[in-house]
């Protein structure tokens, strides 16, 4: 899998096309000039979304009402795919060279694996960002599963209007269950598959993690559902079931639903303690590093090539010997896209990678000097 090209058109500041190299690639410049945004534009790509927004007009360059960005990628070196994704009016408009295409097909031309800022949230914030982590990773390797999370979240906010709609009209208990036997019904099917989905996942990391790649201590994640010792969680459809119907006078109180995958926990810890409360930042920023080499690793052993690995503000988020640790295990596994202001580091890496000037959002090659390096990239294009 590479990504050979990339073009964009009032995508934020972007403008012009981009060929990339097959091992790194390192796009710098001053703040401000839109290094970020071509990161942004490659996730889009990818994923269809933002990593830094979930309102995709706010992408869309200012007096400017239509977006697009549009890659070449490289399954083989015979099999090349032309992706592209539009974006007018708040509605991103998916195509596959050329063809417009759903959500679930569109998915998969291109994987991509990204460290930001905002990714942090998945080792030092809310259980939300731990449980999108495993969406995603489990999304990479069965598309069909967006379309579950999909039915399972919109499940749940007809459920949550219904358990309001009850409570304003005063309805009384038998009347409210019969209402919510329906949807209830639907949750035990799609929470089974979810729950399913997602230990599987993380028994692949688990498979797989580095756990001492940056020092002594160990990384160890785990899987907590909400109904951990409520009983038997090898038959979660007779357990959710039960609680359904066990909790449905404090959901009726509440207002809303309590029960389900929603609510569950990856449970991430450094040496046996939790990272959120007791790692440093730069202990936090090492346990996600880890697990999202990982999750690169889980992608490979189901796919048979690497996905794209994206990693902004390097030295920003990572010290030097960090930094100089992860390339070399990244080098020869996966086409890997880093940003940085700092003209010192361009010139460490340049030998082994292919720079890239941003100014006013045009990214330009660049040749810098560097020290000679070996580098190679057998593995970055799967045949």
């Amino acid at each position: 899998m590479l990504l050979e090209s990339l073009e964009a058109h009032c995508f934020r500041n972007l403008s012009g096309k981009v060929f990339w190299g097959a091992g790194l690639n390192v796009i710098y410049g001053d703040n401000g000039q839109g290094k970020t945004n071509w990161l942004e534009a490659i996730y889009l790509l990818a994923t269809s979304k933002s990593f830094r927004t979930q309102k995709p007009q706010e992408a869309v360059r200012f007096d400017e009402e239509l977006a697009v960005v549009r890659g070449r990628v490289a399954r083989s070196e015979e099999v090349h795919r032309d992706l592209q994704v539009a974006i007018q009016n708040n509605i991103k408009t998916l195509s596959i060279n050329g063809k417009r295409e759903s959500v679930a097909r569109y998915l998969g031309q291109i994987h991509v694996v990204a460290f930001t800022a905002d990714e942090l949230e998945v080792v030092r914030g809310a259980p939300e960002a731990r449980r999108k982590f495993l969406d995603r990773g489990t999304v990479s390797l069965q598309h069909a599963y967006v379309q579950t999370i999909s039915d399972y979240q919109r499940i749940i906010r007809q459920k949550n209007r219904l358990l309001q709609d009850a409570a304003e009209a005063e309805l009384g208990a038998i009347e409210t269950a019969t209402r919510l036997a329906p949807w209830n019904e639907q949750l035990v099917g799609l929470s089974a598959t979810i729950h399913r989905a997602r230990t599987d996942y993380v028994e692949r990391i688990n498979a797989v993690l580095e756990r001492r790649l940056f020092g002594r201590e160990e990384v160890t994640v785990r899987y907590v559902s909400s109904l951990e010792g409520k009983g038997d969680l090898s038959d979660y459809e007779t357990l959710m079931a039960e609680r359904l119907q066990f909790r449905m006078g404090a959901e009726m109180a509440a207002g809303y639903s309590l029960i389900g995958p929603h609510r569950d926990e990856l449970e991430v810890l450094f040496d046996g303690r939790d990272i959120r409360s007791f790692g440093s930042s730069g202990q936090q920023r090492s346990a996600l590093i880890i697990l999202d080499l990982a999750a690169i690793s889980v992608y490979y052993s189901w796919h048979n090539e690497y996905p794209v690995f994206l990693l902004d503000d390097v030295d920003a988020e990572l010290d030097r010997k960090r930094i100089k640790q992860l390339l070399e295990y990244l080098e020869g596994r996966t086409q890997t896209f880093v940003t940085t202001s700092k003209e010192s580091l361009v010139q460490e890496y340049a030998a082994r990678a292919k720079v890239f000037e941003v100014r006013d959002g045009v990214a330009t090659s660049s040749v810098i000097p560097g020290e000679p390096f070996s580098t190679s990239s057998k593995d970055a294009l799967s045949i």
